[in-house]
């Protein structure tokens, strides 16, 4: 298990660059359902096992067995967006999820700093720290 980055500078980077491919699993779905988040998943889409559409906060819990994929989305257009819709600016470089503590899986399992899975090498603290590197740098770590 990867060691855990505590020094997030918070800087939005990373939710900016990849915020608009954030992808829910059927779990965080039911959750957002069963919690009434209504304002989460009327940001998510749901591909159905027969092949159609719909916004997961018209979903009912019966429904999650068909589900086959889940993407961000704009809630009036369906259209793609361009940034994560949550990422809310508090600083003059300082952002935070507005739906932190119910943020998708894959959001929250982020870390920057595995190699070949996840890693981000424009993440500022990274970069700040020596540890924007990649394997065969005299600087690559193993997290």
């Amino acid at each position: 298990m990867a060691e855990e980055y505590s020094g997030c500078e918070q800087c939005g980077l990373c939710c900016k660059v990849f915020g608009d491919k954030i992808t829910p699993t059927v779990d965080n779905i039911y959750s957002w359902i069963e919690n009434g988040q209504h304002g989460i998943l009327r940001f998510f889409h749901a591909c159905l096992a027969d092949g159609s559409w719909v916004r997961c906060d018209r979903l009912r819990p019966d429904d999650l067995s068909r589900v086959v994929l889940a993407e961000i989305r704009d809630p009036d257009t369906g259209g793609y967006l361009p940034v994560c819709p949550f990422l809310r600016r508090v600083g003059k470089h300082r952002y935070l999820c507005s739906v932190h503590d119910a943020k998708p899986d894959m959001c929250r399992n982020y870390e920057p700093w595995i190699w070949g899975e996840t890693f981000f090498p424009r993440c500022r603290v990274l970069e700040k720290g020596g540890r924007a590197c990649h394997p065969g740098s005299d600087r690559a770590h193993k997290w």
